[in-house]
């Protein structure tokens, strides 16, 4: 079966700013969260320790039950916790989202241990890494769910957990949970008033939200995402002692050289010869943008079958400076048909 191909080059115009930018954390990344582009990187493949940023995991899990408005009941795992801790005591009882945010905004060992317990109890490990690799998390280990290193710690790499972070933000409750300055929460024991330890959620006016991270084998690690003009950017160092500048610094060079750029748009495709297409409706299901940066160019282009046919017709394809990088398919559709169905629609609204 021949291909019809239509190209359309596009090219934008930046602003003229060119920044360098270096770390002093071991391993270091700056990634596009929608389309996982790599802005910086440094060592990002190297597996190390990643110390309470393991946690992120922890609250997606948490998350994606679906049990967050639950009365979770203290029980006596909480005993084996140590360092950061939210005190909760045992016979509390606290909603399941409450312990989320003393996990995430506090870094609460005991949080962790509650949600585990509730949640899957001796199973809670076993699903941390299921979903790990289900994201495409490679580099990864999870031996307990908050990332302690007595235990046999946590083992990742800057990627794999720009990776995690990435699908984390596209969870609605997640994100307003690590974007949150202040929490109150109100038990039948104790009241609490919580603080986000990310420093940066109050000085760098484009945050959205990260986790900290210390071990003494870890040393400090720390996520971060921040979102300007569409452009929507985390940052993961391991083991940096400047990591709240670098991380500022790194998304300064995001924002200064790249430019988030709308190449495709879901909806009605107006690219079909009449010859052959004339009598259908090809569309795409998905709007598609890229970080692009000053004298990059971005071709796009549509393969279709020589063939009209309702259903898969072929693909809309993204290159940037010749190599693709994304592939959409085109559906067809009769326009008779389409408009059918559309009048059926709007008699359904009567």
């Amino acid at each position: 079966m021949k291909k019809l191909a239509v190209f359309l080059f596009l090219l934008w115009l930046l602003p003229n700013t060119v920044l360098a930018v270096e770390t002093s954390a071991q391993s270091a990344i700056l990634m596009d969260i929608d389309s996982n582009r790599i802005l910086y990187a440094k060592n990002i493949h190297e597996v190390r320790s990643v110390a309470s940023i393991s946690k992120i995991m922890t609250a997606v899990l948490a998350v994606e039950s679906g049990k967050l408005d639950d009365i979770v009941v203290v029980g006596e795992e909480i005993k084996k916790s140590y360092g950061s801790a939210i005190y909760i005591q045992v016979g509390e009882e606290i909603t399941l989202r409450d312990l989320v945010y003393g996990l995430m905004l506090r870094s609460g060992n005991d949080a962790s241990y509650a949600i585990a317990e509730y949640l899957w109890k001796d199973k809670f490990v076993d699903k941390m890494n299921e979903k790990a690799k289900e994201i495409g998390m490679l580099e990864t280990t999870f031996h307990n769910p908050n990332g302690l290193d007595e235990e046999e710690g946590n083992y990742s790499s800057a990627y794999d957990m720009a990776i995690l972070t990435s699908y984390a933000m596209s969870l609605d409750e997640y994100k307003t949970i690590v974007g949150t300055k202040f929490h109150k929460v109100k038990t039948n024991k104790n009241s609490y008033y919580w603080v986000n330890k990310h420093k940066l959620l109050f000085q760098y006016e484009y945050m959205t939200g990260g986790k900290t991270g210390f071990t003494r084998k870890a040393k400090r690690t720390l996520v971060s995402t921040a979102s300007k003009d569409n452009l929507n950017l985390v940052t993961v160092t391991l083991n940096d002692g400047n990591d709240f500048l670098d991380h500022k610094n790194l998304f300064e060079y995001g924002f200064s050289n790249y430019q988030s750029v709308p190449i495709l748009q879901k909806g009605k495709l107006s690219i079909y010869d009449k010859l052959y297409y004339g009598n259908y409706y090809l569309s795409l299901s998905n709007n598609y943008s890229y970080p692009i940066k000053e004298g990059e160019n971005i071709m796009i282009k549509f393969e279709l079958s020589d063939t009209p046919k309702e259903g898969e017709v072929g693909y809309a394809k993204v290159y940037l400076d010749n190599e693709e990088i994304y592939k959409e398919v085109i559906q067809s559709r009769r326009i008779e048909e389409y408009h059918k169905n559309f009048m059926e629609w709007l008699k359904s609204l009567w």
